[in-house]
């Protein structure tokens, strides 16, 4: 196969000067893009500002023949989402891919979390990525081309303790994704989640000493394939984490059916109800949601046919 590069392409990714972002920004420099390295240079509570890890990488970027021009406004607010995106206009008048790596930690129990911890990473992970997507998406759909990444998590998809704000961001970004994946199917415009998993900054605490290698470098060949113009997915949730790539996707069971229910009806069902033997899965797009209906339609029909009207 021949190299997939990004010659032309203007790519923003946000939390892009360490971790995976930063694997980001050198592997589709390294093939041709143009990047916007978005990072206000924060701790990993998001406390402090520093413009000196984005330029550093800028400046190594340019040193291996890239171009790139950092950026440190802040993905928490509106305006900071704008301005980034505005960056990458006023550059190079024109924005192709959106990476939202952007991210934060402060901990805290469902019992224990105060009302600040929780703003404070949602506004970074979840609303962040809006902020990004809003402004880049009118943008993409006018130019009949656009690639959407944002950053998942298994704790989005399974929940983790001690880490609700966080886990609560990661599902959220699902929905966001999704809807930008659909709205964005006929204007060229593809969105899809990673799910990465990879010992960077946000490890500080956890004891990584039997973990496998997990470098970011191994997340990034599937985020540089989601970003780029061959990319065959969209509204999908790919896995990458120490060498696996996998896909991960929401699944039902097929149900039961019954005209009237009573409490003691959905007990005496609930092992059928339950029952993942066959698995229903409704793609995203085109139209998830509404497949989802029709095939409990179709249920009723089925059930009801035949009886007398």
């Amino acid at each position: 196969m021949a190299e997939l590069r990004f010659d032309d392409r203007v790519a923003v990714i946000t939390g892009g000067a360490r971790g995976l972002g930063r694997a980001y920004a050198l592997l589709l420099a390294e093939r041709g893009a143009r990047i916007v390295v978005n990072d206000v240079g924060a701790s990993m509570k998001g406390e402090g500002l520093d413009a000196g890890p984005a330029q550093q990488l800028v400046d190594e970027i340019k040193a291996a023949g890239g171009d790139a021009v950092a950026c440190t406004d802040s993905v928490a607010s509106p305006a900071g989402g704008k301005a980034i995106i505005e960056t990458a206009l006023d550059t190079w008048g024109r924005i192709d891919i959106v990476i939202h790596s952007a991210g934060n930690v402060r901990r805290g129990t469902l019992k224990d979390i105060s009302y600040i911890d929780f703003e404070e990473v949602l506004d970074v992970h979840l609303r962040g990525a809006f902020h990004v997507v809003r402004p880049a998406f009118p943008r993409m759909c006018a130019a009949g081309y656009g690639r959407i990444v944002l950053t998942g998590s298994i704790n989005g998809l399974y929940g983790k303790a001690n880490n609700v704000n966080y886990a609560i961001s990661k599902a959220g970004l699902v929905g966001l994704s999704h809807t930008a994946a659909i709205e964005g199917a006929g204007e060229g415009v593809k969105s899809n989640v990673i799910v990465p998993a990879a010992v960077t900054r946000m490890s500080e605490g956890i004891d990584v000493s039997k973990f496998p290698p997990m470098d970011p470098e191994l997340v990034a060949p599937a985020v540089a394939y989601l970003a780029h113009e061959s990319c065959a997915v969209t509204g999908e949730m790919i896995v990458a984490m120490g060498g696996r790539v996998a896909r991960a996707y929401l699944a039902e069971t097929p149900g039961v059916f019954r005209p009237t229910w009573t409490v003691e009806d959905v007990a005496a069902e609930i092992d059928h109800i339950r029952d993942a033997a066959e698995p229903v899965v409704f793609a995203p797009v085109p139209q998830g949601e509404l497949d989802h209906l029709l095939y409990g339609f179709a249920m009723a029909r089925s059930a009801g046919a035949g009886q007398p009207a």
